[in-house]
């Protein structure tokens, strides 16, 4: 195995007359006079660490079998490079070839792919330039995700894969069962699922919400960070049948609290990949996006601009734009509207509170007004809507009348028992939201396309590795 300081990101860091041993895998070979150049990386930086292997060290039958691919294992001395990019290269007593890569055969020769020719390739695409940056932010924002929320004292829950509810009333679910289905369709019986493992319909979650509500209200601060489900037949560009997401939910907290908690969250996770990852993230702003660092930039210049709904509708239709979707009052936002606002009006996020109550989920609080609800989306430049959130409903009488309206949609009250009753057993006002974690990472990387930030995406028609 790898040990801490045998990374290649860290054999870059040490001095020259260090003995050392590097294990990776051959990005090129080149060969000069007596001599052979390999770049060698573990994964672990953007940077190759260059070994040189002069000529004799090892037989030529083994020197044939190092071509871009192979996996290798070299021990020698850290000695100073010459060439440019790096301080250091491995000059090698011993080299030993762990697996061979067919050099007609392997596709990721030396070269820059097209993205859409990687994705079926989830087995070898981790190993190119822009996979390893976009894979190793991803590691700093899962760790800066949990480090935020355990440094505010709250506490990280586990909250069920298999639920019987939709959270949010969309109906977009994948079914879990181990019926014969196939079976009883030959034989003209309609499923009953009151013999199914669960005994009822039972489905994978589209969110961790109502399940952290309960803790929340036990737990006071709680998190949730796993794997949702949508079985939306959308072959876009920004969506996937599964992904993760983070889910805090809070007690005695209300939208104010909530909208405060998401915008200190977005600038932290920020800052800590700007930190960790800066050599990754120019990369990616070289290749695919030149305004990356400016619109992050933009998080951590100042106070998010916070307006309702109402006032955003006035000033799309103030904008004089040819809109493609409408922009009356009660309309959904779209990403032409939230890009306006984040990129042209305001040049910084936006969040956005108090929504028509029509367009939003039956668990987020009424307002006074009775036309509205304590919702919020928080908007930045590039993406749109990075995070939903809202205050929830507390008072049980109006939760109950909200499920009965949704009745004619298929929700059922006797689902919901439970979530009534924390409404009537030491309820409190309470809110929270969610950011989805693949959303966040094509904001932080620049990359267009949803597929490209999770290492096996799950799409319609493709459930590959």
């Amino acid at each position: 195995m790898i040990l801490p300081g045998n990374y290649v990101r860290d054999l870059l860091q040490q001095s020259p007359g260090t003995a050392a041993t590097a294990r990776g895998w051959v990005k090129t070979r080149r060969d000069g006079k007596n001599v052979h150049f390999i770049q060698l990386n573990d994964g672990s930086s953007p940077t190759d660490l260059q070994v040189v292997l002069d000529e004799g060290v090892v037989p030529p039958e083994v020197v044939a079998r190092i071509t871009t691919g192979a996996c290798l294992s070299v021990e020698g001395e850290l000695v100073a490079s010459p060439g440019k990019g790096q301080a250091v290269e491995l000059k090698t007593r011993k080299l030993v070839v762990h697996g061979a890569a067919h050099p007609e055969e392997y596709p990721l020769q030396k070269k820059k792919h097209n993205l859409e020719t990687l994705r079926p390739l989830g087995h070898l695409r981790a190993r190119t330039n822009t996979f390893g940056a976009v894979f190793r932010v991803r590691n700093v924002l899962g760790r800066a995700i949990h480090k935020f929320f355990q440094d505010r004292g709250f506490l990280y829950v586990h909250t069920p894969i298999i639920s019987s509810s939709d959270a949010e009333g969309a109906g977009s679910m994948f079914q879990v069962t181990t019926l014969e289905l196939d079976q009883m369709a030959r034989w003209g019986k309609p499923p009953d699922f009151g013999q199914d493992f669960f005994g009822r319909r039972s489905y994978l979650t589209v969110s961790g919400q109502l399940e952290a509500e309960i803790l929340a209200l036990a737990f006071a601060n709680v998190y949730t960070f796993g794997p949702t489900f949508r079985a939306e037949n959308s072959n876009t560009p920004r969506h996937l049948a599964e992904f993760y997401m983070i889910e805090p939910e809070m007690a005695f907290c209300d939208l104010n609290d909530d909208q405060d908690v998401a915008e200190a969250f977005l600038k932290n996770l920020v800052e800590e990949v700007f930190g960790a990852c800066r050599p990754d993230l120019e990369f990616l702003s070289k290749w695919y996006e030149p305004e990356l660092f400016k619109s992050l930039e933009s998080v951590l210049g100042g106070s998010f601009e916070r307006i309702s709904y109402t006032e955003a509708i006035a000033l799309l239709q103030k904008a004089g734009r040819n809109w493609e979707f409408p922009t009356n009052w009660g309309a959904d936002l779209q990403s032409e509207h939230e890009r306006y606002l984040t990129e042209e009006l305001f040049k910084k996020p936006v969040i956005v509170t108090n929504y028509p109550r029509e367009i939003k989920a039956f668990y987020m609080r009424s307002n006074n007004d009775e036309k509205t609800v304590a919702a919020m989306d928080v908007l930045v430049p590039r993406i749109g809507e990075i995070i939903g959130g809202s205050q929830r409903e507390e008072r049980h009488d109006v939760l109950l009348h909200k499920i009965r309206e949704h009745a004619a949609m298929g929700m059922k009250e006797e689902a919901y028992w439970w979530y009534l009753e924390l409404r009537r057993f030491g309820g409190v006002e309470h809110a929270g939201f969610g950011l989805g974690f693949e959303r966040m990472m094509m904001y932080l990387t620049g990359m267009k396309n949803i597929r490209d930030v999770i290492p096996f995406p799950r799409s319609p028609g493709n459930a590959e590795f």
